[in-house]
C-alpha cells in the first residue's frame, strides 16, 4: 500500500505563481465572440495556439502602425515598396487550395485594403482566382467517384467541383494576353517575371472580386516561383507551340522578394499552408537574419523532416526567424481558423478605424 500511495499521491513541486490557469469561456455571460477568442489562450491544446496566433498578428499590426523614423526612410530608392514601406513589412503566403475554396474572399479582403505588403503563392493560387471571375466553382463531396467525374468532365478539389469548361474559358481569356506579352518582349524588350505577369493579368481582369485585381491596383507584388505548375503552365506550354519565344525570368523576382525582406524595418510572416510558399518566404527572411513576427497555419507534422511540417523553432535554427521572436504554429485546417484570425486582427482594426 505504501508503494501505491507514494506513486498515486506523489507530492508536487510548486508551479510559478505567474503561470496562467486553464480557464475557458463561460457562456453564462452571453455570446461575445471577442471575449470567446480571448479565452482561447488559456483554453489549452490548439485553442491556445489559435489565441497566440491572434496575439502575434496583432503585435505585427501594432508594429506596422508605428511611424517611420527619419533614418528609416529612403527617398532615393526607386522601388515603390520602399517609398511606401511601414514599420513592419508583412509577407503573406498561401497555397492554391485556399483560393479554390471560399477562403479566396478573406484573402481578397487583405489585398483590397492593402493590409499586407507581399504575397507568395502557387500557380493554382493565381489561376483559380482568375478562373472564378470567368465561371463558378461548385460544392461537391469528398466521396464522389473520380472515374464518374472524369467521364463528366468535372474536376474535384477535395469537396469542391470545377467543370473543365472553366479551364477552357480561362484559355480563351489568357491566350491573347500571352500574345500581348510576347509582342512586348519582342518590341520593347520587356522582361517578364512571374510577379510582372500576375500584375498584368490583374490589370486586365477588371473584376473587383479578384484578389489580383486588387494587388495590381494597390501595387502589392505577388510572387509565384512555380508559376508553370498548374493550368497557367499548361496554357504557356500550348502557347509555346503556337507562338514560341516567351521567356519568364524567375531570378528578378527572387531579387525583388529578398530585397523587400532585407530593407524591411521589421518583418512579419503569415504562412497558410506549406511547401514552396512557406520556404520561399522564410528563405527571403533569412537574408535579414530572421523575421521578427511569424505565424504558421497548416496540418503538417514534423516527423518526416519536411519543411511544410516544421515548427517555427526549426526556422530559428536556420536564421529565418529571429532568436528572440515569439512565433506560433497553429495545427489546423486553414479554412476553419484563418477567417477567425483575420476577424480578430485585420478586420477588427479596419472596421474600428
Amino acid at each position: 500500500m505504501s508503494i501505491s500511495k507514494d506513486a498515486v499521491l506523489k507530492r508536487s513541486k510548486p508551479i510559478a505563481e505567474n503561470t496562467p490557469q486553464v480557464q475557458g469561456y463561460d457562456f453564462n455571460h452571453g455570446v461575445d465572440y471577442s471575449k470567446l477568442f480571448e479565452s482561447y489562450v488559456n483554453t489549452g491544446f490548439q485553442a491556445t495556439n489559435l489565441g497566440l496566433a491572434i496575439k502575434e498578428i496583432n503585435r505585427m499590426l501594432d508594429c506596422r502602425a508605428q511611424p517611420l523614423e527619419p533614418d528609416q526612410e529612403d527617398s532615393h530608392e526607386s522601388d515603390d515598396f520602399i517609398r511606401r514601406r511601414s514599420k513592419c513589412t508583412i509577407f503573406l503566403g498561401y497555397t492554391s487550395n485556399l483560393v479554390s475554396s471560399g477562403m479566396r474572399e478573406t484573402l481578397r479582403f487583405l489585398a483590397e485594403h492593402r493590409m499586407i505588403d507581399a504575397i507568395v503563392t502557387t500557380a493554382g493560387g493565381v489561376e483559380e482566382d482568375f478562373i472564378k471571375c470567368l465561371a463558378p466553382t461548385y460544392m461537391g463531396s469528398f466521396e464522389l467517384s473520380g472515374k464518374e467525374l472524369r467521364e463528366r468532365g468535372i474536376n474535384r478539389i477535395g469537396n469542391l467541383l470545377v467543370p473543365n469548361d472553366n479551364y477552357c474559358k480561362f484559355e480563351d481569356w489568357l491566350m491573347p494576353l500571352l500574345d500581348e506579352m510576347l509582342e512586348e518582349q519582342r518590341t520593347k524588350s520587356t522582361v517578364w517575371s512571374p510577379s510582372r505577369i500576375i500584375q498584368r493579368l490583374g490589370e486586365r481582369i477588371g473584376d473587383p472580386s479578384s484578389i489580383y485585381y486588387w494587388t495590381a491596383k494597390n501595387q502589392i507584388p505577388v510572387f509565384c516561383p512555380a508559376l508553370t505548375d498548374g493550368s497557367l503552365g499548361d496554357m504557356m506550354y500550348f502557347h509555346s507551340f503556337r507562338q514560341p519565344g516567351l521567356v519568364v525570368d524567375i531570378l528578378s523576382d527572387l531579387r525583388r522578394l529578398n530585397t523587400m525582406a532585407v530593407k524591411a524595418v521589421n518583418s512579419g510572416m503569415i504562412i497558410v499552408g506549406g511547401g514552396v510558399i512557406k520556404h520561399h518566404i522564410c528563405n527571403a527572411n533569412l537574408m535579414r537574419n530572421g523575421a521578427d513576427f511569424s505565424v504558421f497555419i497548416n496540418t503538417a507534422s514534423e516527423f518526416d523532416g519536411s519543411d511544410s511540417g516544421a515548427r517555427p523553432d526549426e526556422a530559428v535554427s536556420w536564421g529565418k526567424i529571429k532568436k528572440d521572436a515569439t512565433p506560433v504554429k497553429v495545427y489546423a485546417e486553414a479554412s476553419l481558423v484563418f477567417p477567425l484570425i483575420v476577424a480578430e486582427t485585420f478586420a477588427k482594426r479596419h472596421f474600428k478605424n
